[in-house]
């Protein structure tokens, strides 16, 4: 069940790799990667793990996280090779075994799962706050390079307009709504980068995802794209509980693996860059008919839960402008269709062997 038995996800791990020709100033130094086998970070780490099976000048990969069979699990077999540690890391705890100095920290910890989010709003809160104070604490004491934070497009709130949100345009999120502490706690950690930068000039850049995709994902994840490509890959009818006419900018995993890696290396202190792939602002429905053509499965309609509603995210509209992203020199490689297909056909090939 590796996805490393899958010859597309190497392939398309040395495509990424092709167009970053940053990454060799990481050679020789250290990364540490928090909630690193979550949906992004954990395509963040192949690509440096790929990286040290193709290059003599090692990255040394800090992975952190609460789990060290979960983390020696995921990316077995490497997680004992000498470029590669574990790290112990909650982002709701000050008592970390964080190791003695580092060079970058690339943070991704969190509550990111909707129904995470709905039944654990104060956990969702305070381990953005919390999580991204110590790193910045730790920057800050032990003098790193720089830190990226991992925030999201839900920060923008619901928006009147239409047209691709810029990084200055906000609009509307409801404060006593339980289900806006992760937009909330997003918007704050943010505001903790920029201060720790005017202060104390602790150099750090965050970037705001659209919505992420990939094999990456685990099989528990109920965001839609997640549950959606694993229904695909096993055959299973992909079932739509709204009119899916919600715009978001989708983006594969290794596109965001590649702008989190151009960001953390070429992007302003203190600035933010959204993520996401122009080629990829598709509604949720456009998302259902790519998937169901790629695996040959039904679409159907159902009415959601009560409790399901609760989890939605209440933008009708999250595409992001990401023209300061594109000015740093990168481009999506996988435009929906054809990262909509390597995601289904890497998850069989994975089931397969």
């Amino acid at each position: 069940m590796s996805i490393y038995n899958s010859k597309t996800w190497i392939s398309d791990l040395d495509e990424t790799i092709a167009v970053l020709s940053e990454l060799e100033e990481l050679a020789g130094k250290s990364v540490m990667i928090t909630g690193c086998t979550g949906l992004i970070c954990s395509a963040v780490v192949d690509v440096l793990i790929r990286w040290n099976e193709t290059h003599e000048e090692k990255i040394k990969i800090l992975a952190a996280g609460r789990d060290e069979r979960k983390v020696a699990a995921r990316f077995a077999p490497y997680s004992k090779e000498d470029w590669f540690t574990f790290s112990l890391y909650d982002a709701l705890s000050t008592k970390n075994s964080l190791p003695l100095s580092c060079d970058y920290i690339i943070h991704g910890a969190g509550n990111a799962s909707p129904n995470k989010i709905v039944k654990e709003p104060v956990e969702t809160m305070m381990s953005n706050i919390i999580g991204i104070k110590y790193l910045l604490d730790y920057a800050k004491e032990k003098d790193l390079k720089r830190v990226l934070y991992i925030s999201s497009s839900e920060v923008y709130g619901k928006k009147e307009h239409d047209w691709p949100s810029k990084k200055d345009e906000y609009g509307y999120i409801d404060l006593l709504n339980p289900r806006s502490s992760y937009s909330i706690a997003k918007c704050a950690a943010e505001t903790m980068c920029a201060s720790y930068y005017d202060e104390y000039k602790v150099e750090s850049v965050m970037i705001r995802p659209g919505h992420i995709y990939g094999p990456t994902a685990l099989e528990s994840d109920n965001r839609v794209s997640s549950a959606w490509a694993y229904a695909a890959a096993r055959g299973e009818a992909i079932v739509m509980k709204s009119d899916g006419s919600q715009i978001r900018s989708y983006c594969y995993c290794l596109d965001c693996a590649a702008a989190i890696l151009k960001t953390l290396l070429r992007g302003k202190p203190a600035c933010v860059y959204n993520i996401s792939n122009p080629d990829s602002v598709i509604n949720i429905r456009e998302m259902a008919v790519i998937l169901t053509k790629s695996a040959g499965v039904e679409l159907k309609m159902e009415l959601p839960t009560e409790k399901e509603k609760k989890g939605f995210n209440p933008m009708s509209n999250s595409s992001l402008d990401s023209r300061e992203l594109l000015a740093l020199g990168w481009k999506g490689l996988f435009d929906a269709n054809r990262g909509i297909a390597h995601t289904v056909a890497i998850l069989k090939e994975i089931r397969t062997v």
